[in-house]
């Protein structure tokens, strides 16, 4: 979502503001201070310009407060349900509550999608109550509960249309998901759910703008924009974790490691052909040294080590002194699913693990490159050596392809990790 400002807390969850929201604020203001003049016109109650510009301003601060605490509902739920909650977030939509991880049963899931809705709907009746007392005694402020109460039915009726990413779409995914077992399935048809209301909702916004001339036709499409976004990445989703689930580490893994098979050779001749090497371009300068004696092999000689060690030492050190030993060189079996191998590159000092075969022998190596690119070919993707290449150099996954990630909502996914075929 991009940048925001903590704000401060409430019951302990950080409270932001995305710069968005003060376009909306500032657009809802004259919206609410036209609308009222009218009303308020017709009605024949006498309001000056400052006050409708006050009314209107007041409104939305009502409103988005409303909005706070339908995304309170849903955290308080949550947290009651073990699971953190790491802010709010007011934006140019509305709100969201973002979460560490998603309920383990789907009751809880449940009533976390349901607490939203539920008190959008207490408020409608709060602000129908309030309108009803002061409608003889303050009729003004019984126009601005009227219009707070139907904007909250309409908030509460509006998350419960049945597709991700609206508190509807997250009650089916939880219905599905308990009655067939499978989070997966559920997943699976909240999202497609959403694709086809997301696709309605830009199909009707332009049809509004173009035929009838509506400006909220342009509201509309957004919505049904970011609907289709969300949902699609929810389905994108689907289909890394179908990858990390059914690939090893033997199908994926590369081989940026060489061997040196002279342990006792001496530090200045093993500089001397590691700058041959990486000049003929025959090893990447990033490449592991791996050191064997025979059919033994000893651990890994890191070039850095080099550094160190003042250049007069190089002739009267070998190799073998400076090894680090292949217990403490991080490994993985070649036959490990490729999420479990995900999450150990996260661990990983160097984002690098030593793939061993079954006799528990170096056989290849792994890092995130490797597993971008079995992941996108799975997928029909073809990436170019370039972007590759630049990959390899930073360090991290590419937006979209954040892997670690993927691979954590497997591990706290019975359902998925199960699921796993070899």
């Amino acid at each position: 979502m991009g940048k925001a400002w903590t704000i401060g807390t409430i019951c302990g969850i950080p409270l932001r503001v995305h710069p968005s929201w003060l376009v909306i604020v500032g657009l809802a203001t004259v919206l609410f201070q036209s609308q009222y003049g009218e009303l308020l016109q017709e009605r024949q109650l006498g309001v000056t310009a400052p006050g409708l510009w006050l009314m209107g301003f007041l409104t939305v601060l009502l409103l988005f407060g409303s909005v706070l605490l339908h995304e309170l509902g849903h955290s308080l739920v949550a947290l009651r349900h073990g699971v953190k909650v790491q802010s709010i977030t007011l934006f140019l939509f509305g709100g969201v509550a973002t979460v560490e991880q998603e309920c383990n049963s789907a009751l809880a899931a449940l009533q976390v999608a349901a607490a939203g809705p539920a008190v959008s709907f207490a408020l409608a009746l709060g602000f129908f109550l309030l309108s009803g007392i002061s409608e003889v005694t303050q009729p003004i402020a019984a126009v601005v509960c009227q219009r707070l109460m139907v904007l909250n039915l309409v908030l509460g009726i509006f998350n419960l249309l049945p597709g991700l990413p609206l508190d509807g779409g997250l009650i089916l995914k939880a219905l599905v998901w308990h009655f067939s077992g499978s989070r997966r399935r559920g997943i699976q048809v909240a999202a497609t759910t959403g694709l086809a209301l997301a696709t309605m909702a830009i199909a009707l916004g332009i049809w509004l703008l173009l035929v009838l001339g509506t400006f909220s036709g342009i509201w509309l499409a957004l919505l049904g924009w970011m609907g289709l976004e969300a949902a699609r990445g929810q389905l994108q989703l689907l289909r890394l974790q179908d990858q990390l689930l059914q690939l090893r580490v033997q199908q994926v893994q590369g081989r940026r490691f060489r061997i040196l098979d002279d342990p006792q050779m001496d530090l200045k001749t093993l500089s001397l052909q590691l700058g041959r090497e990486t000049k003929d371009n025959n090893m990447g300068p990033q490449d592991w040294l791996l050191v064997c004696a025979g059919h033994r092999w000893l651990g890994r000689f890191q070039p850095e080590s080099l550094k160190t060690l003042p250049v007069q030492c190089w002739s009267r050190e070998m190799v073998s002194q400076r090894l680090q030993p292949m217990a403490e060189i991080p490994s993985i079996s070649d036959n490990t699913p490729l999420w479990k191998a995900a999450l150990a590159l996260e661990e990983a000092p160097e984002s690098r693990l030593l793939v061993l075969n079954p006799a528990g022998l170096p056989s290849g190596t792994l890092d995130r490159v490797d597993l971008v690119a079995a992941v996108c070919n799975g997928l029909g993707m073809r990436l170019p050596k370039p972007f590759l290449a630049h990959i390899q150099h930073i360090g991290i996954y590419p937006p979209g392809l954040q892997l670690g990630l993927v691979a954590s909502t497997i591990a706290n996914s019975e359902d998925l990790s199960a699921s796993a075929k070899p």
